[in-house]
């Protein structure tokens, strides 16, 4: 039993929708100034549409996206980045973490839970529940354990939370994720690391969690880069934790691009887990093959 899963994250859907002048007397005003004078020239939505298109084409059994869907939160995003996260797939087969542009003010938090709640929710949860952390879906095999790093924060600060209930609430969903024999998958915004205004800020409460419980994998977003570090798990084992590049972005040296993994689970308990990477093509705008995904266990 193996599962596909394809993994992309901070799409930064554009373009900005019309904002009311009283929607920038916040962080907003900040945030919209950096988009008009970069963000918008490097997040492209061509490549953005190309690469769900190469993605869906290797028929992926389920779509983890970790984050940062919209820019400055604006009421008007909302509908638009949900549209977009329905072209990944139902909710069933895709899921979604939440990272800080997606809480940019205090206002958003509301539009958010509703909003994205189908993607953000347990197995067999009711359809009025809103969005819910941290949440779990059991899919070939594989626990996907989503959480919320995203929360409100002030100008020129893009760190990430978990708190306290949430962080505990993630220990009972790895043990009985383990109880039944599941891989573990954590989706997270947020790189499990402490790096001043860009960092997780509970990080060590995070670590201690997987310190003690364990997990196979996290996945995560935020730096719009690919990278790959690991945590000390049980016992002194190495959990990897994989960051995605920006799934839009156009410059740089990490540009566009999405990560898929093939995840099996043995029957003495060990997992195989097996990564590619596709995006951009230097020097054009096709999308193609970047290479392996080098997991050391």
């Amino acid at each position: 039993m193996t599962l596909l899963l394809a993994h992309l994250t901070d799409a930064h859907i554009g373009p900005l929708p019309r904002v009311m002048r009283r929607e920038l007397l916040s962080k907003r005003i900040t945030g919209y100034i950096n988009f008009k004078v970069g963000r918008d020239r490097v997040h492209d939505m061509d490549v953005l549409a190309r690469l769900v298109t190469d993605m869906l084409a290797h028929r992926p059994d389920h779509v983890a996206m970790t984050g940062d869907i919209l820019n400055i939160g604006l009421q008007a995003e909302f509908p638009l980045a949900r549209a977009w996260l329905e072209t990944l797939g139902a909710p069933e087969q895709v899921s979604f973490a939440p990272g800080n542009h997606d809480a940019y003010v205090r206002s958003t938090l509301a539009h958010l839970t509703r909003t994205f709640a189908p993607y953000c929710r347990d197995d067999g949860a009711a359809e009025t529940q809103r969005s819910h952390f941290p949440y779990t879906r059991v899919r070939q095999g594989v626990a996907l354990i989503g959480l919320s790093t995203g929360v409100p924060t002030a100008p020129f600060i893009a760190s990430g939370r978990l708190g306290a209930e949430q962080v505990e609430a993630l220990g009972a969903a790895l043990d009985a994720a383990k109880a039944r024999g599941l891989a573990r998958v954590v989706m997270m915004h947020h790189p499990p690391v402490k790096a001043a205004a860009r960092g997780l800020t509970d990080v060590r409460a995070f670590e201690a969690i997987l310190r003690k419980h364990g997990a196979e994998l996290v996945l995560h977003g935020h730096n719009h880069r690919a990278s790959v570090g690991y945590l000390e798990g049980p016992g002194g084992s190495a959990i990897p934790f994989v960051g995605a590049p920006s799934a839009s972005l156009v410059r740089g040296r990490f540009r566009a691009a999405y990560h898929l993994y093939r995840i099996t689970p043995k029957p003495d308990g060990a997992v195989e887990i097996v990564g590619h990477s596709r995006g951009l093509q230097a020097g054009t705008l096709e999308i193609g093959d970047i290479g392996p995904i080098v997991i050391a266990r």
